[in-house]
């Protein structure tokens, strides 16, 4: 009387029926932990072991590739990282004294040995002696400095929390590699520096 008018024209709305359950029988616990079972030591021992070294040969393939192509999806985690590329790119942009120790410590080491059967006079080969000492002592100072004021710059830009340990050892010790023979391979050429 003083409420709304039903509307009696109106058609029934239709329940839409959910699926009840989840559609099929719960298994039985035996069956399910039969499914879950897996031998700890496979029962063909020189299949799984043929296809564990296939697997690892296949990862180290790909991580040598990685290497040479500067892909580091694929690298080792010791050079993965925009600060490691960063340190990487400028230690291969420069020209580095340490990379020019082994040949000249080579050719040094060569003189020495050869005073012995070679009439050279002990004051070269004892010159030779102590120059190596001097270049060992400026190419490691050279490459100290370089992997102090690299850390420097990496704080600058990526922000301390980015630096890790060991920057300076990774500088130092690609500085001293020949450019050659540097792994991951150098990226950049000499002179382009990175911003």
């Amino acid at each position: 009387m003083f409420g709304r008018k039903k509307i009696e024209d109106a058609a029934p709305a239709v329940e839409e029926e959910l699926p009840a359950g989840k559609g099929r029988p719960t298994p039985r616990r035996r069956d399910a932990e039969a499914r879950n079972k897996r031998p700890l030591v496979p029962t063909d021992r020189r299949a799984a072991r043929r296809e564990q070294r296939a697997k690892y040969a296949e990862a180290r393939e790909r991580m040598n590739q990685a290497m040479v192509t500067g892909d580091e999806q694929h690298m080792p985690a010791q050079h993965r990282g925009p600060v490691r590329r960063y340190l990487r790119d400028y230690v291969d942009a420069r020209w580095n004294l340490g990379e020019m120790f082994l040949p000249i410590a080579a050719l040094i080491v060569l003189i020495m040995l050869s005073a012995g059967f070679l009439p050279i006079p002990p004051d070269v080969a004892l010159i030779a002696f102590y120059s190596l000492y001097i270049l060992v002592f400026v190419a490691l100072t050279d490459a100290i400095i370089l992997a102090v004021r690299l850390r420097r710059k990496v704080r600058a830009k990526y922000g301390t929390d980015r630096v890790g340990r060991g920057i300076i050892m990774y500088v130092v010790m690609r500085a001293f590699q020949l450019r050659r023979t540097r792994l991951p391979k150098p990226q950049v050429a000499r002179g382009s520096f990175p911003s």
